[in-house]
């Protein structure tokens, strides 16, 4: 399985980029997190998950090795997969999610997108031991550019959320100041 990149930026969009690595390109799934800490055009290096569906096989990044284990831990959950576990990595950091899980906070994780009273039970049932054992550090993973609300809007529609429905919500929020991660998570909140 592929598990790191190590290559040079060459497109990056707020729920994936493309990443050339040794003259070939792969295109990679991010969340909102991994999307703010990566710079534009730079060699980087992206810690990876690779899901092989019957219909694909989708390669997930993440900037930090947290982030990853996080992801795997999610999609190990009944009724959460990786499509919901990088909304749910796009709306909270790795620390807040394990921070929820270890204080049972079901408020908290119900209120990302996809995620009802009982998913939500049972990502805290299923996830407090192994989560309790990570090392997470306080690094926090956002950085302050690429603040956009068209950038927003397409993270938006990418992960599913109809365009006029988006749109409106953006409308709403005050973008001033704000980047294109922080709208997204005020977005996501009120959908």
């Amino acid at each position: 399985m592929i598990a790191r990149l190590n290559g040079r930026l060459i497109e990056k969009n707020p729920t994936n980029l493309l990443i050339e690595c040794a003259g070939v390109g792969y295109e990679v799934k991010i969340s909102l997190n991994t999307f703010s800490s990566l710079p534009q055009d730079e060699a980087i290096t992206l810690h990876t998950k690779l899901i092989v569906r019957e219909d694909a096989h989708i390669l997930y990044g993440f900037s930090s090795k947290e982030e990853r284990e996080m992801f795997q831990y999610l999609i190990s959950v009944s009724g959460i997969g990786p499509n919901t576990a990088i909304i749910m990595l796009s709306s909270m950091t790795p620390e807040e999610i394990a921070q929820a899980i270890l204080n049972e906070d079901v408020a908290s994780i119900q209120k990302i997108k996809g995620i009802g009273s009982k998913t939500a039970q049972r990502v805290i049932i299923d996830l407090k031991g192994k989560v309790a054992k990570m090392d997470l550090g306080s690094e926090n993973l956002f950085s302050s550019n690429n603040t956009n609300r068209f950038d927003a809007l397409i993270a938006l529609v990418s992960l599913g959320f109809d365009k006029k429905s988006a749109e409106k919500v953006l409308e709403k929020i005050d973008s001033d100041n704000q980047t294109v991660e922080q709208l997204i998570k005020e977005a996501l909140r009120l959908l």
